[in-house]
């Protein structure tokens, strides 16, 4: 393989520790930010750089479409992975808007497929506040919702509060006619409430964190 500039070879690093990390190539931009590059343009430019001398191969129609080739000519495999809508936060707060077919414009979150599977249904949202600390639900984690007006006692659900306008991420309890919404923090007391007042709006599949 042909020698490499002293900014393709951070870049080489770069992808390979966040393979190492995350379990999926890195886009465009997550390189840009981990190697303080000034734009997107001199990170294009780079990794053509690294796919023409045979230590990447790419298909650049696809976010994160980069493969490693090791020493020996071959490809090294990455998880498949789906776009999820990250349709804005959850809190004891302004409700959000949920997904529809024809939606447009509405950011997204790349995730392995091994979490999301077909990624059908699904949507995620960023923790605001501490109430879901103790099940180690921390401010600006990411949940994966499923959309579902049905959950069982004990599952941690996204439901909106009719009568007050807001929407929260609590464990849901029904007792008789009322709903237990229980926050995963010792500190923080249980929401009772008529259980005509609340709305479920998805249950929780995942929590995903980005470290670093």
């Amino acid at each position: 393989m042909r020698e490499l500039s002293e900014r393709q070879q951070r870049i080489l690093g770069f992808i390979e520790e966040f393979l190492d990390d995350n379990g999926y190539p890195p886009t465009i931009r997550d390189i840009q930010a981990g190697c303080e590059i000034s734009s997107t343009s001199v990170v294009d430019y780079n990794l053509r750089a690294l796919t023409e001398k045979g230590y990447l191969n790419r298909d650049a129609d696809v976010s994160r479409g980069l493969q490693l080739v090791n020493s020996g000519g071959r490809r090294t495999e990455f998880p498949e992975t789906v776009a999820i809508p990250l349709l804005g936060t959850v809190a004891a707060g302004e409700p959000f808007p949920l997904p529809s077919a024809d939606s447009q414009g509405v950011e997204t979150i790349d995730l392995p497929q091994s979490i999301t599977g077909s990624g059908e249904g699904l949507y995620a949202l960023r923790v605001k506040g501490e109430s879901m600390i103790d099940a180690l639900i921390a401010d600006g984690d990411l949940v994966i919702m499923e959309q579902t007006s049905r959950v069982e006692n004990g599952q941690t659900a996204a439901v909106r509060l009719k009568l007050e306008e807001e929407t929260t991420l609590k464990r849901f309890y029904r007792e008789g006619d009322k709903v237990r919404l229980q926050p995963e923090n010792s500190q923080m007391e249980p929401i009772m409430c008529d259980a005509s007042n609340v709305e479920v709006l998805s249950r929780l599949v995942a929590v995903w964190r980005y470290i670093g």
